[in-house]
């Protein structure tokens, strides 16, 4: 079997990923993953470029999310960004919830090259259509 040179032996510094600490976080040990079957709200929303899915679901009592839960199909950073969306949602009052911005996603996940931040906004689009769907 021949040897595959790396990158160190032909004197190439190894490229770090391009994701941060938070990111691999996610990814590793994604936040309230699952369904809600007591969920007053689940939305599913596509990214009709990428094909990516983001499934939330959500118990809002009294006008505060009580619980978050997430299923993504797609990329890591689609996974990313609803673990994210998530983590923040819990506890959150509805109107502090429907102010959430993209740039606060990608913030809490440390950030996404721009050709990736199609995951933070598919998530920003899933908790509105959610939280439209309980009103």
């Amino acid at each position: 079997m021949k040897a595959v040179p790396s990158a160190q032996a032909d004197g190439l510094k190894a490229q770090p990923l391009p994701y941060s600490d938070a990111f691999q976080d996610h990814i590793a040990h994604p936040r309230n993953a699952g369904e809600l079957t007591d969920a007053t709200a689940v939305v599913e929303e596509t990214n009709p470029v990428c094909g990516d899915r983001l499934r939330l679901s959500l118990r809002i009592c009294d006008g505060r999310i009580e619980a978050a839960r997430f299923l993504a199909y797609g990329c890591p950073p689609t996974l990313a960004c609803g673990s994210a969306l998530a983590e923040l949602l819990e506890g959150m009052a509805v109107s502090e919830a429907s102010a959430i911005t993209r740039n606060e996603i990608i913030k809490a996940v440390g950030g996404l090259p721009t050709r990736k931040h199609h995951a933070a906004a598919l998530a920003i689009e899933t908790m509105h259509a959610a939280l439209a769907s309980y009103d």
